[in-house]
């Protein structure tokens, strides 16, 4: 019971943490995401640290949260359909968030534990890439055109791609562009997170 309650109060702190940097945007997409100040380590760590399920939780809470506070100007490009409406608001924030708590699916499988723990961030980032990418390429693929065409390298594309293949460009490039940089920084500050001893300590306690 006690430790549950620990769990409990630093899954919470963890989700809270994530929700505050996710404030701080260096740089943000006009459609929706940004580059953000490690947001996502909270949640890695939590996920890394107290399993699967805690991960998941914290993940989920985290992305209806942002979803509350910061979605209303994305979602409103998508109320005239409202299965794209759901879609966006489905894999673009819960369940995009939910799978960061993926990020203790190779804890154990590696004798260093800073790789195990850097390839679950990395591993987590991707996942939510991957989220946003089914969005754009389902929902957001009418805005393809209109996005990629303010700039020489997104006339090329437009140029050289067409139909299922310019949506698939346009998700990659758009999504590719702010979550890289995340998936960057996320690594390294899970590197750095892991190289505090308490909380080392706490990350391989479990």
């Amino acid at each position: 019971m006690k430790n549950n309650t620990k769990t409990l109060a630093v899954c919470g702190i963890m989700t809270a943490m994530s929700v505050v940097l996710s404030f701080i945007k260096p740089f943000e997409m006009p459609y929706g995401g940004s580059i953000t100040l490690f947001s996502m380590v909270p949640i890695i760590f939590a996920g890394y640290a107290y399993g699967t399920k805690w991960g998941l939780a914290c993940g989920a809470i985290w992305g209806v949260i942002d979803c509350l506070m910061g979605a209303s100007g994305t979602l409103a490009y998508l109320t005239d359909n409202m299965l794209n409406f759901m879609l966006c608001l489905l894999f673009d924030y819960i369940v995009a968030f939910a799978v960061v708590g993926l990020s203790g699916i190779f804890k154990n499988k590696s004798k260093n534990n800073k790789v195990s723990f850097a390839l679950g961030a990395g591993f987590s980032v991707f996942l939510r890439f991957a989220c946003h990418f089914v969005t754009g390429f389902i929902v957001w693929r009418e805005y393809a055109v209109d996005t990629l065409s303010t700039n020489e390298f997104g006339l090329k594309i437009i140029d050289t791609f067409s139909g299922e293949g310019l949506a698939a460009v346009y998700s990659l490039v758009y999504n590719g562009a702010y979550m890289l940089p995340e998936l960057v920084l996320s690594v390294i500050g899970a590197m750095i997170l892991i190289s505090i001893k308490p909380i080392a300590k706490e990350l391989n306690s479990k």
